[in-house]
């Protein structure tokens, strides 16, 4: 009896000492970060670097080739219209500069023509946007259409709008190119040189006073200093710093996806809260740039104008857009993080009785961090995120 007793103490001992080395030996459980399935609002944004411009520009350009006096003017000076900005003696014309400076005299008044019928197209499509968008208010107001439509209808007013003060700042720019291309026609050896000859004889010396088309503030001053130019030489440029737009190069690939209206939030610009535009227009040619890996991209500028109050911006400032082209509420979503391809397919490993557990899934609309889940999926799994080569399909895995 006691020899028995003995086997079965020996034996209970054995027992504990391998449980024991089993325990001590198992693989211990792969920590992990986990997080669950939610349902909720998803964006899908294109996500750019951008920068802001002032929309209408104007370049005062030397009209003929001669001797420009010293800029008074700086960077962010105030200017009216028609304040003089620049003065410039012009060299004497041969008779082949003369006929060039008759052919540029009928250009700039060709170009003043074509500049004012596009002021009154502007003004007519103007016309029927306005028209539209009071029957897009009165329809809203009733409930006949979506809300969306009547946005659109206004948005397209608020363009037009914004397109007639285009053609008109253009309009009154060719104005003043008529004016200075009639202007080079005076200089020493033009049909008014003597005229001219004596005015430059004055107290100032000024022969051609270069006026500004528009008013705004200058915002670039290539060369203040007093020299020889010739014809077309940029002496500074001109506009109102308060017509900002954003632009913003995106994949020609993403291009496709953003449509005029959608929303635009730009971040990093310096302030702690987002600011917001809209899309105008997204151009219809597109552009090379290299990457910064040397990679040739095709590129496409969408063209975005800022809404809400003053935005505390210049001329030329970067911006992070992200431009919305697809959201929607109630969406099952997980982290972007939790995804692997294996087999052709999206998989997940989910946590189920603390192990991992590998499952194949349909995914619809990708966020920055999120993706929408069409199936496979339950809304109250818990998924593993950023798993490593330690999670396989059964392994014991603890929560960090």
């Amino acid at each position: 009896m006691k020899m028995w007793s003995r086997r079965i103490v020996a034996l209970i001992a054995v027992g504990i000492v391998i449980a024991l080395l089993v325990f001590v030996l198992r693989p211990a459980p792969v920590r992990v970060a986990v997080a669950g399935v939610q349902r909720g609002r998803l964006q899908v944004t294109v996500d750019e670097e951008g920068h802001t411009r002032v929309r209408d520009r104007f370049v005062i350009s030397a009209p003929i080739a001669g001797r420009v006096a010293r800029l008074t003017l700086d960077a962010g000076d105030r200017v009216d219209q028609g304040t003089v900005v620049a003065r410039m003696n012009p060299l004497p014309l041969d008779r082949r500069a003369h006929a060039e400076a008759t052919a540029r005299l009928a250009a700039a008044e060709a170009q003043q023509r074509a500049a004012d019928a596009q002021v009154e197209q502007a003004r007519a499509a103007l016309e029927q946007a306005q028209r539209t968008g009071a029957r897009a208010r009165h329809l809203g107001q009733k409930g006949t259409i979506a809300a969306e439509e009547r946005e659109q209808a206004e948005l397209a007013e608020t363009a037009r709008q914004k397109e007639l003060e285009a053609a008109t700042f253009a309009a009154r720019a060719a104005a003043f190119g008529v004016e200075a291309a009639r202007a080079a026609l005076m200089a020493p050896g033009g049909e008014t040189g003597q005229q001219l000859v004596a005015a430059c004889e004055g107290e100032d010396g000024a022969c051609i006073e270069l006026r500004s088309p528009v008013a705004g503030h200058v915002l670039r001053v290539p060369e203040k200093s007093e020299r020889i130019v010739m014809a077309g030489t940029p002496l500074l440029e001109i506009g109102d710093p308060r017509t900002l737009e954003v632009v913003v190069d995106v994949l020609s690939a993403d291009a496709v996806k953003v449509k005029p209206g959608a929303l635009m939030r730009l971040e990093d610009w310096g302030g702690a809260e987002p600011l917001q535009a809209r899309v105008r227009v997204v151009e219809p040619s597109g552009f090379v740039k290299l990457s910064a890996l040397g990679v040739e991209e095709q590129r496409v500028n969408v063209i975005g104008d800022f809404v809400g109050p003053a935005v505390p911006l210049a001329d030329g400032y970067r911006v992070e857009a992200r431009i919305v082209v697809w959201e929607s509420d109630g969406v099952v979503k997980i982290p972007s993080s939790a995804l692997f391809r294996r087999a052709g397919e999206w998989n997940v490993f989910v946590v189920e009785a603390g192990r991992a557990r590998r499952r194949a899934i349909e995914i619809g609309q990708r966020g920055v961090t999120e993706v929408q889940v069409l199936s496979g999926l339950d809304e109250s799994a818990q998924v593993i995120l950023h798993p490593s080569d330690q999670v396989e399909d059964g392994v014991r895995v603890t929560p960090l």
